[in-house]
């Protein structure tokens, strides 16, 4: 029997693909995992410790914060503003970005971080799959220099690697850093992660498409009419599937094939996921495993941010279930005529 790699012997050995390598990425891909560790520890421990419910706090984003959302911020927040490889931190759970080194100004340190540290969060108290999103940039302004917004504020084709933690029936890793997308899952016994999904791709075709159906009858006329029509392919094996965490979701559709869309509705026309720490780094791993992720005008990884907590539309998932959702959008159409759905 091969013993797999683990998921720090597997970018040791990749480490040659990371440009302009040090060793920096390594360390900072390392201590995420040794951070998703502890928070996995706690998550699998929830129901027996004092970690779950509200915390009585709200985030810039004035949604209530789970006590395992803090808990899960401050532990990635102390991980990997000790190693020496991170300059800054920008994080769901904070107004502004955390800057890191020893004058506290982000001079030292190559990478920038941007993380939903508990993706799913209101799923908590009813054992429903949660994880971690994270993304990584390289700092824009010369070492030595103080960060500034433009450092953090970089379109997603700039990543240099991304991915996410999956806390359910196991706990996964999945990654890339523009080298295919590889997931690893935790064996407790032994206490690391082991290679399990080398060079994930979605499957050829897609059946499931995953929509929160509260927003459908808000949402543009284009993802109603492109609903409809996965609806009325149901005979030739459609179904839809909403579980409410965006990893849950998203790993779904990776593995099984799939559609995850999150619209722009009337009362939320600029959508409501978080383009940084969400939507780009989750499109990158789609475009690795041969899918697209698209906004309301286009792809996600070309998108600018111009604010930490920027929200966008979101369209994510089987490049032909992306591309019939764009012949909705151009033609309007009803009833799935030329959708290319079938």
């Amino acid at each position: 029997m091969i013993k797999a790699p683990t998921f720090g012997e597997f970018i040791m050995d990749r480490q040659a693909e990371f440009p302009f390598v040090t060793g920096q990425l390594t360390r900072l891909l390392t201590d995420i995992g040794v951070a998703a560790k502890i928070v996995n520890q706690q998550v699998n421990r929830a129901g027996l410790t004092n970690i779950l419910g509200a915390s009585g706090a709200t985030n810039v984003q004035d949604e209530q914060q789970q006590k395992l959302d803090v808990f899960a911020d401050d532990a990635f927040m102390r991980i990997l503003s000790s190693g020496k490889s991170v300059c800054g931190i920008g994080s769901e759970e904070r107004d502004g970005y955390v800057l890191c080194g020893d004058q506290g100004e982000g001079r030292s340190g190559k990478y920038i971080v941007l993380i939903d540290p508990l993706d799913g969060s209101s799923n908590i108290d009813v054992n429903v799959s949660i994880g971690t999103i994270f993304s990584i940039v390289r700092r824009v302004t010369p070492l030595g220099e103080p960060l500034q917004d433009q450092d953090f504020l970089q379109a997603g084709t700039a990543q240099v690697a991304a991915g996410y933690v999956l806390y359910g029936s196991s706990t996964m890793l999945v990654y890339t850093t523009g080298h295919g997308v590889h997931g690893f899952t935790f064996d407790p016994g032994v206490g690391e992660f082991f290679l399990s999904h080398p060079d994930m791709v979605f499957p050829e075709r897609g059946a499931t498409y995953s929509i929160n159906d509260a927003v459908k009858a808000k949402s543009n006329q284009a993802t109603q009419d492109f609903i409809d029509t996965c609806r009325e392919a149901v005979d030739v094996g459609f179904r839809g599937r909403y579980i409410g965490s965006l990893v849950a979701d998203f790993h779904r559709n990776l593995i099984h094939g799939g559609i995850y869309l999150y619209p722009s509705t009337s009362d939320k026309p600029e959508g409501k996921l978080r383009l940084l720490y969400e939507c780009a780094p989750l499109a990158w791993l789609a475009e690795e495993a041969g899918g697209q992720a698209l906004d309301d005008h286009g792809r996600i990884l070309d998108r600018v941010p111009k604010s930490l907590h920027e929200r966008t539309p979101y369209y994510v998932g089987n490049r032909h279930l992306i591309d019939a959702l764009q012949t909705c959008r151009k033609a309007l159409c009803g009833g799935g005529q030329g959708t290319g759905l079938t």
